[in-house]
């Protein structure tokens, strides 16, 4: 009798949506498939701006501005080869409009700002939306404000519902730059940048001769 334990479990990415007070979740989204690659490109933020200016050339304003970039898929071929109700009335379209909604305020939202302009209001407050988290490994549990999000449609059922489409996420970390003092999202954000000063001191050094001298003087 074979001891073989079967494929390993996989962990998924994802992006949960939490209550930006309590932590509580709102929703979890997971991508069907974890992409093939992840881009990420990071700009320092220096003290001055000016490259000309040689008074702190060594100092840091704060974290850089990090940014994720992630294309995905989903597909519904496996739902449709088992008659699942809900792919085959609509397709994909409730995956796409749980991605989609991210970045738009509720109708309840909506609907109070316009009764508010109704009513004469001056100044109408922007509206606040969820917290917005990157899940990529227990390492990577970031803040995030998605900056970009494109959706191309590749197939379509005889009703055309979308069933296969291709998304391309484009997301800018939140750091403590970003929130007041004392909010839950500066606290994750701290997190996320002390795992990864855990996982720089698992790194060893190389020697200087490694890169060819034996001093720097």
């Amino acid at each position: 009798m074979s001891t073989f334990p079967g494929s390993p479990k996989l962990v998924k990415g994802g992006i949960v949506i939490a209550d930006p007070d309590t932590l509580k979740i709102n929703r979890v989204i997971a991508l069907q498939y974890n992409p093939d690659t992840l881009t990420r490109s990071l700009q320092p933020k220096s003290a001055g701006t000016d490259t000309s200016d040689r008074s702190e050339p060594l100092r840091l304003s704060g974290p850089p501005v990090e940014t994720f970039r992630v294309e995905a898929e989903i597909d519904a071929t496996d739902q449709l080869e088992i008659a699942d109700s809900v792919a085959v009335k609509v397709g994909i379209q409730p995956q796409l409009a749980a991605l989609e909604l991210l970045i738009y305020p509720t109708v309840a939202q909506l609907k109070s700002t316009l009764g508010l302009a109704n009513s004469g209001t001056m100044e109408i407050a922007p509206m606040e939306a969820p917290l917005t988290l990157f899940i990529w490994s227990k390492n990577r549990i970031i803040p995030v404000r998605i900056t970009e999000f494109s959706i191309t449609e590749e197939a379509f059922d005889p009703s055309l519902n979308p069933i296969r489409a291709r998304i391309s996420l484009g997301m800018r970390v939140l750091s403590t730059d970003d929130f007041d003092a004392g909010h839950k999202g500066s606290s994750l954000y701290l997190s996320y940048q002390q795992k990864k000063e855990q996982l720089s001191s698992q790194y060893k050094n190389v020697i200087l001769n490694q890169l060819g001298i034996d001093t720097i003087s």
